[in-house]
């Protein structure tokens, strides 16, 4: 996300950044709300620079931005220029009315980009095992367990849950699940969604090599499966796929799809390389792991980041850990937050009592702070 050798470089903000009421100023024009926000541009000095037609001043004795080398060039110097955004998608251009060089760059301006939280939970199988397994006494999905604890949480906070599922585990595939519970699915599809994760949960990063043909099948499986037995209206065109993995191709074909978004980690592993984090790499992974969310525009691929793994934390550890991402006005809009769901059960090896009081916990800080429950898509994707 640094410089290039380009004469006009964008430095704040950056292609596919995704901006919210707290990267700038909210102004009223003429009853019509805009984001007034700097944008700063490293350029050779002497240039006659406009923004968006805003004549861009120089920003003395200021050189660097964000550790970037691009200014480190003495013929280089800051411009900086405050201009409105007005809608969802913004491009931003950069001119040298000396030479006539410009160049462009597309951002997003989310306007209900803050105080929302979703809760998704991946490597779902286990249950609907149980349900297609006790079909004939179960009268409910949330006579199974598992479901039965983030009904009270719904019922409690409102909050909204997005499912992320395997097709096999074993002695069971999805095929294997009853419809009988179809209407039900339905009638929750307010606050539930159900996509596609993976094939299986073994090996590790699955789709860490794969073809546009292997992700296209395995997508398919799942999500055929999920229309049969639960209906279209608990799809959503965001996922996680498991361990956040993907090639550009295979994620070309999840866009192929209609997957628009991917979340994940954007992080980096103990040795420096970018984990839980699909085809991105080291520039963008750097630049996404201190925002909420960045757009791959030349893939049409919206990336956004969780903010908090609640079962990789203690019960007491919970309320700690979001109230220090809340600090930080560019991670905080929206506060995405993530579950898996094998500590649910006892019999796995690293079986989490505090289930239930963990994912209560989280909700309710959410609810307490302000947040509301939402989907990704309602606030993320154009409207």
């Amino acid at each position: 996300m640094c410089c290039t050798d380009n004469y006009l470089e964008f430095l704040s903000p950056v292609d596919g950044d995704v901006l919210n009421e707290f990267d700038g100023e909210i102004k009223d024009e003429k009853g019509h709300k805009v984001l007034e926000i700097r944008v700063k541009v490293a350029a050779p000095a002497g240039c006659n620079l406009k923004i968006n037609g805003v004549p861009a001043a120089t920003v003395i004795g200021q050189r660097s931005i964000d550790s970037c080398t691009c200014l480190s060039n003495d013929n280089n110097m800051l411009y900086e220029a405050t201009i409105a955004l007005d809608g969802y998608r913004n491009t931003i251009v950069a001119k040298d009315d000396n030479t006539g060089i410009e160049s462009k760059m597309v951002i997003y301006w989310l306007k209900e980009g803050t105080g929302k939280y979703r809760i998704s939970v991946d490597d779902n199988i286990w249950f609907l095992r149980d349900l297609a397994k006790n079909s004939n006494i179960y009268k409910s999905i949330f006579y199974n367990p598992y479901m039965k604890v983030y009904k009270d949480v719904h019922d409690k906070y409102g909050t909204k849950f997005h499912f992320n599922l395997f097709y096999q585990t074993e002695g069971f595939n999805l095929s294997q699940m009853t419809d009988k519970y179809k209407k039900e699915w339905q009638a929750n599809a307010d606050w539930i969604r159900l996509t596609f994760h993976a094939l299986q949960e073994f090996p590790d990063k699955p789709y860490e090599n794969s073809s546009y043909e292997e992700m296209k099948r395995d997508y398919l499986l799942v999500t055929n499966e999920i229309i049969r037995f639960a209906g279209e209206e608990l799809l959503s065109p965001i996922t996680t796929t498991h361990w956040g993995s993907a090639t550009l191709e295979g994620a070309r074909a999840l866009r192929s799809l209609g997957i628009k978004g991917l979340v994940g980690y954007f992080k980096f592993d103990n040795e420096g390389k970018p984990f839980v984090s699909y085809y991105a790499g080291k520039d963008v992974v750097n630049h996404l792991s201190k925002r909420d969310c960045w757009k791959d525009n030349e893939e049409a691929i919206m990336f956004i980041r969780h903010d908090i793994v609640l079962n990789a934390l203690k019960l007491e550890e919970v309320v700690p850990y979001l109230e220090n991402i809340k600090k930080d006005p560019h991670q905080s809009g929206i506060m995405e937050m993530l579950i898996h769901e094998q500590y649910f059960y006892d019999y796995y090896q690293a079986y989490i009592p505090e289930f239930k009081e963990i994912l209560m916990t989280a909700a309710g800080w959410a609810t307490e702070n302000g947040y509301k429950p939402t989907f990704l898509s309602d606030i993320i994707l154009e409207k």
